[in-house]
């Protein structure tokens, strides 16, 4: 039995740290889960993301992960500190649940020259304080805006995000965000759907900030750990294969998954309970 690496979102957008991880780490085996019947997850409570969540990790446990990546802002802001401290424990001590927040958060310092953070999420996200909380932890005198866009996941899922009618919805929350803190020169995708729209987001705040996407520090963020960890890298297995699975029908997840990475994907249906 392989033992993939485990990607989760709650949706598709994981699908670009997938895609990046496996452009930093192209050996190992990789297994992505898409709990794309209950998604999005950005408005539910914390208890259902806590529980939806951990419904995932523990499947993709089942399927042979050693490794978990919630690559879900709202799962790892949500749900990551309760299992990592909680069921980690008594699921298996040995496996390892990581998130997108804290490897994003670490960048700031090397990326700001002010300390002017924008940080732009899910309402979920943006609710938790999670981004505030650990920006604050790491970087004590940065000071930290948010604003939640509650409409941009539906438009890249419903692929309308290079369409004119999203111009709108970027056009107001980035500007929310300038107008909160005009100083801001560092801007945070806080979603991992949010870099379909990344050509208008650029556009829209015409080089007043650097906009920061989570895939590529995400990727070099793993790859730092299993250096770190030689243990966990051994566990992992390498054959260089991919496998999706999604709530969903299949056939649509294939479509709009084979729009994310850039090359044909073929799902599987699965359950989570």
């Amino acid at each position: 039995m392989t033992s993939p690496i485990g990607v989760f979102d709650s949706g598709y957008g994981g699908l670009t740290i997938l895609k990046e991880i496996r452009k930093e780490l192209p050996q190992y085996d990789y297994l992505y889960l898409g709990d794309n019947a209950r998604a999005p997850y950005g408005t539910r409570s914390f208890d259902v993301v806590y529980e939806f969540t951990l419904q995932a990790v523990k499947h993709l446990f089942e399927a042979g992960c050693k490794l978990v990546i919630l690559a879900c802002n709202t799962a790892s802001a949500k749900a990551l500190r309760t299992i990592q401290q909680k069921d980690l424990p008594e699921l298996d001590p040995t496996r390892r649940v990581l998130g997108v927040v804290i490897p994003t958060v670490e960048s700031l310092g090397e990326i700001s020259k002010t300390g002017n953070i924008g940080v732009l999420g899910t309402p979920g996200t943006i609710s938790s304080g999670t981004y505030d909380i650990e920006i604050a932890k790491f970087f004590p005198r940065f000071r930290t805006v948010s604003e939640a866009c509650p409409m941009w996941v539906p438009l890249v899922e419903n692929r309308e995000y290079d369409q004119p009618g999203a111009d709108y919805f970027v056009h107001k929350y980035v500007e929310a965000l300038f107008d909160e803190e005009p100083e801001i020169d560092t801007i945070v995708l806080g979603c991992t759907h949010y870099p379909l729209l990344l050509d208008k987001i650029e556009a829209e705040v015409a080089g007043r900030a650097t906009v920061v996407t989570q895939g590529a520090l995400v990727a070099r963020s793993l790859r730092d750990y299993l250096e770190r960890h030689p243990e966990m890298a051994e566990r992992c297995s390498k054959g260089g294969e991919v496998k999706y699975l999604t709530t969903e029908n299949p056939s649509k997840f294939s479509e709009l998954a084979t729009l994310f990475m850039a090359e044909p994907v073929s799902a599987e249906r699965t359950e989570l309970v």
